[in-house]
């Protein structure tokens, strides 16, 4: 176990020395408000102020104790503060800016297309083991996309095996929303038309994490579905296109809902590809159908648009999507915010085409998957 060996107060901050030799910076500020007495022992809220401290707060006294912890008696408060050295060790910001980001990402492209069952599980392992519902979520998560095999195929019989993993995310859309072709359609989705990959809901401030299209029946001719990482193209830019990659990340789309039946407006501005704060690929928007009349500036318009058709016909490049065809009982899953989707046209006088289709958001798979690791 690495333990405390030095302590070096300085006028902001304590300096730690660890046993192996690494070097911690400790503000105080940070230290007094994650002192462990801050937070409520039931609801685990912080309850302590740092608000009301003065800008003048430092380390009275500090020292290691016999148990090794770090002692603090502060300037202000009469309070004094212990810190358990494999607490501070884990949460430690100097250390962990120091770390090389690796991202949990696995990029693929059209190859995976010749290894489907490497994202493919059975829905009773899902539904019957925390095992299957760890591998569903890590495959989620880390490469964006899965089909589970298997499924029932009666109408709302997702709801069990997407129950363990949380509630959905309720949409004007109802849930599930019905994706079959109709008279009069509201959504190109209600149609016999091919769609371009493209991600659902883009005009959302906050569009679904993740959604789950359940197959119950296609014996229609056509209507193949395709799928892209938008974050393997993306990189693809990074690394050989820069001025188009940064023109993506740096001017804001306009996306609109044009659905006739609804009574509201929805429209957001928003990048094609959003960055988080490691830079790592955090959201892709991108649809040709809901792209609203773009309103940059116009000495830059000329350059959106190069980088915007540049983007969208390499997220169709057979470089990169895969092609398949959804069987009765399939539950194609995927990153609504990295993987788009579309299909082919298909002949609604050939056959039937009913898929049913449920959104989840992406903190409830990724708070799912972090708490079944832990």
């Amino acid at each position: 176990m690495v333990i405390i060996k030095k302590i070096v107060k300085n006028k902001s901050d304590l300096n730690v020395e660890w046993s192996d030799g690494e070097k911690s910076n400790f503000n105080y500020f940070w230290l007094r408000d994650n002192c462990p007495t801050a937070h409520d022992k039931d609801s685990n809220h912080r309850m302590f102020n740092i608000l009301e401290v003065s800008e003048n707060l430092t380390a009275k006294e500090s020292e290691i104790n016999e148990e090794g912890k770090l002692v603090v008696k502060w300037s202000e408060g009469s309070h004094i503060s212990y810190y358990d050295p494999k607490w501070l060790r884990e949460n430690c910001y100097t250390l962990k800016n120091k770390r090389k980001f690796i991202s949990p990402y696995q990029l693929w492209d059209s190859s995976l297309e010749e290894n489907l069952k490497s994202i493919a599980i059975d829905h009773d392992e899902i539904l019957n083991s925390e095992e299957g519902l760890l591998k569903w979520l890590e495959l989620l998560h880390y490469k964006g996309i899965v089909i589970v095999k298997n499924a029932p195929i009666e109408k709302e019989s997702a709801f069990p095996v997407l129950n363990r993993i949380s509630h959905t995310r309720q949409t004007f859309f109802d849930t599930p929303f019905e994706v079959i072709n109709i008279p009069k359609p509201n959504n190109s989705a209600y149609t016999a038309h091919a769609l371009r990959n493209h991600m659902d809901l883009p005009w959302f401030e906050n569009p679904p994490g993740y959604q789950f299209l359940h197959c119950l029946i296609n014996s229609a001719e056509g209507g193949n579905s395709s799928a892209v990482d938008g974050f393997a193209v993306s990189d693809y830019l990074r690394k050989n296109e820069k001025e188009i990659f940064k023109t993506l990340i740096n001017t804001p789309l306009k996306f609109r809902d044009k659905d006739f039946t609804q009574e509201t407006i929805r429209d957001f501005h928003a990048p094609a590809i959003s960055l988080t704060k490691d830079g790592d690929y955090n959201d892709i928007r991108f649809s040709v159908a809901t792209m609203d009349t773009l309103d940059c500036h116009p000495d830059i318009m000329n350059k959106v648009y190069d980088a915007h058709r540049k983007f969208g016909n390499l997220l169709h490049d057979d470089k990169f999507q895969i092609k398949f065809r959804l069987e009765p009982g399939d539950i194609f899953s995927f990153n609504n915010r990295r993987v788009l989707h579309g299909r082919t046209a298909f002949n609604p006088n050939s056959g039937h085409r009913h898929l049913q289709g449920y959104y989840i958001d992406r903190d409830e798979i990724l708070g799912r998957l972090n708490f079944l690791k832990k």
